[in-house]
């Protein structure tokens, strides 16, 4: 296919002729401002670089979007839903020399006061089109006239958060499609990492999809780290302020320590606990000091006995409070495509299936303590202690380690576990 304008071969996906439509856009600069120079500048230099239609953001006019409501409060600000009336763009229509587009729903995240907009908002929106497809995808920058503040306007995930989705659907998902979540996030991470982007704040509530039930889906992560630009701790000026949800917080980040890769594996270790649950880590009692402080000295989350050994093992590397013990992204989705671990995902599935007893909902029914807060927020906790394993950690992982090694010198029958719906 050759492009109508100029005629060499497309240098992108879906028409996309990165060399016109560099022209284009440079041509529209002079209709258009954001009225800030930054923002300008920053919109302008990812058009002009742009290979396909994923890599624009525009200046999105706040009168171009209807049906504003708020959504949701989030960790750094508030969410609304809006529906755009232009739409993202698609592609350049030779003939009526314009741009094609459609009306879209779109999700307006408006930041809180503390959010630098030339540094923090800025870094956000930067980070979002370099991680591409791990990323919510990003359609641009309004800004509401009463208030005056920027927003960022990014495509509405439709079916929420990863959270919700387990405790509404929870009962319905089987340990197949759970594999699946935790290839979907670890290849995603793997992404982000190589980028050398740490996230900062990896919870189901910053992890969306805009369809869970389809066998195509995709996980999207947001939120993208602005705790780590976000001023000096009050506390200890040498060290920066500390933001996330405590219960996936790494120990050493608790106690001061720069925020790492590795602490994001962390994360990805009490995410894997609750995917398997379907409950959220420390639900019943306050995210307090007391609690940072049973986390720094080796309280995780207990593990149910009929948990693959292998997702058992990968969850306890990966909150090992020995930083350098957890494994990388690159090695977690390794074992997660192992051959072994679907004979162990086969085994605990036919052992869900003998033990569930008939239910009339699909949603969990727990109830969360008035302080277990699952929303981003300052935790500059002073004094707490270096972090350490339980006791009988390190024995258990050894043995565990040793028990599956055992295991797969002696099991050396294969199980076809179809997972060809669910390709990550």
């Amino acid at each position: 296919m050759v492009c109508l304008e100029c005629n060499p071969n497309y240098t992108g996906w879906a028409k996309w002729c990165q060399p016109c439509n560099f022209k284009h856009f440079k041509n529209n600069f002079d209709k258009w401002t954001s009225g800030n120079d930054a923002i300008d500048k920053f919109i302008q230099e990812a058009q002009l670089i742009a290979d396909d239609r994923f890599g624009v953001i525009e200046w999105i006019p706040y009168d171009r979007l209807e049906y504003i409501k708020k959504i949701a409060n989030g960790g750094f600000g508030t969410i609304h839903l809006a529906r755009w009336t232009d739409g993202p763009i698609q592609e350049w229509d030779t003939i009526i020399q314009q741009w094609r587009r459609g009306s879209q729903e779109v999700v307006l995240k408006k930041f809180d006061n503390f959010v630098s907009l030339n540094v923090d908002f800025l870094n956000e929106i930067s980070i979002h089109l370099k991680s591409d497809s791990a990323s919510i995808r990003i359609h641009g920058i309004t800004q509401d006239p009463e208030t005056q503040k920027y927003m960022m306007v990014l495509r509405y995930a439709k079916d929420g958060n990863l959270r919700d989705h387990l405790k509404n659907n929870f009962n319905n998902i089987k340990w197949e499609k759970k594999l699946y979540y935790l290839r979907k996030l670890a290849v995603n991470l793997k992404k982000i990492h190589k980028l050398d982007i740490v996230h900062q704040d990896f919870h189901p509530g910053n992890i969306l999809s805009y369809d869970f039930m389809s066998s195509a889906f995709n996980l999207y992560i947001t939120d993208f780290g602005l705790s780590k630009l976000i001023g000096p701790n009050p506390i200890n000026p040498e060290k920066k302020n500390i933001f996330g949800v405590l219960p996936y917080v790494a120990p050493e980040v608790l106690s001061g320590e720069e925020y790492t890769k590795a602490a994001d594996v962390y994360s990805f270790g009490i995410i894997t606990y609750e995917i398997i649950t379907g409950i959220p880590p420390y639900y019943d009692i306050p995210h307090n000091k007391d609690l940072a402080m049973k986390i720094c000295n080796g309280l995780r989350p207990k593990i149910p006995f009929h948990t693959p050994k292998l997702i058992t093992r990968m969850i306890m590397r990966c909150w090992d409070a020995r930083v350098i013990h957890r494994p990388t992204f690159e090695e977690l989705y390794d074992e997660l495509n192992d051959s072994e671990i679907a004979i162990q995902i086969k085994k605990a599935e036919e052992f869900s299936s003998s033990t569930n007893t008939i239910t009339t909902t699909s949603s969990l029914d727990y109830k969360t303590h008035p302080q277990a807060i699952y929303t981003s927020r300052l935790l500059n906790f002073s004094s707490l202690p270096k972090p350490k394993n339980d006791e009988n950690f390190e024995k258990e992982l050894e043995e565990l380690t040793k028990s599956i090694s055992d295991l797969s010198t002696t099991d050396s029958g294969a199980i076809d576990l179809d997972v060809s719906n669910f390709k990550v």
